[in-house]
């Protein structure tokens, strides 16, 4: 089921054709590894960052987040630790069908945020996220695909499956430009630290500039991350 909105201390934004935290659906569709060795069009580690990056902003801003997942056990794999970390209390929806407008879970778990936009991204681009993104514009949803945490088989694949959602009435967008839509006013201190969390964990360069900024600039602390810990070994090896 989709994780909810409860944020109600976070100030309303203006909406006039943009994304708010109140106004759109998260869904993140099969990201998982046998889905992600076939992807050839874009670097596969930065898809992996890039979506758990998106994932964070989804649960900074309280937006509803549905997780689904194909065939775990019999192809796909599970969905990827490092996505299923920010989401630890929340199952993906299974589904048997290539197709997630076609799982009656998956729209229902839509439908039952009340939200008309989804913001959507999955592997592969011309199946998991055109398919549903076509049909749930036919029934009335206004479809964002986050282009960077999609992938597909081949540069033509996603070019194509771009162009056919795009023609069918999606909008293109980054998992950065939308964190950024959500903020929308650096005023905005209730999230204002928790972006900038993302943005020096995630954000390459960007991020290495807001470290740097906040420490030689304005003298604050250097970001700590958790210490490293080389695991032990495991009793017993398949």
């Amino acid at each position: 089921m989709a994780q909810q909105s409860s944020n109600s201390n976070r100030p309303k934004l203006s909406e006039k054709g943009l994304l708010t935290p109140d106004n759109c659906v998260v869904a993140l569709i099969d990201h998982q590894p046998q889905m992600l060795f076939g992807v050839s069009n874009f670097d596969r580690q930065s898809i992996i960052n890039n979506t758990v990056a998106f994932g964070k902003a989804a649960k900074v801003f309280d937006v509803p987040v549905v997780l689904s997942t194909v065939e775990t056990k019999s192809f796909s794999g599970n969905m990827w630790p490092q996505l299923r970390a920010v989401f630890p209390g929340q199952e993906p929806i299974e589904r048997s069908s290539m197709n997630s407008w076609d799982d009656k879970n998956f729209v229902a778990a839509i439908e039952k945020t009340g939200r008309k936009k989804i913001v959507l991204a999955g592997l592969w681009t011309e199946v998991c996220v055109a398919f549903p993104t076509v049909q749930a514009i036919q029934d009335g949803y206004e479809i964002y695909v986050v282009e960077d945490c999609c992938g597909d088989v081949s540069q033509l694949a996603h070019d194509n499956a771009m162009k056919r959602v795009i023609q069918a009435g999606a909008k293109p967008v980054t998992s950065m430009q939308v964190m950024l839509e959500w903020q929308r006013d650096w005023a905005q201190k209730g999230t204002y630290d928790a972006v900038m969390d993302i943005v020096r964990t995630h954000l390459g360069a960007y991020g290495i500039g807001v470290e740097y900024a906040y420490t030689m600039v304005h003298g604050l602390p250097a970001t700590k991350f958790a210490e490293y810990v080389v695991p032990a070994a495991l009793a017993a090896h398949k």
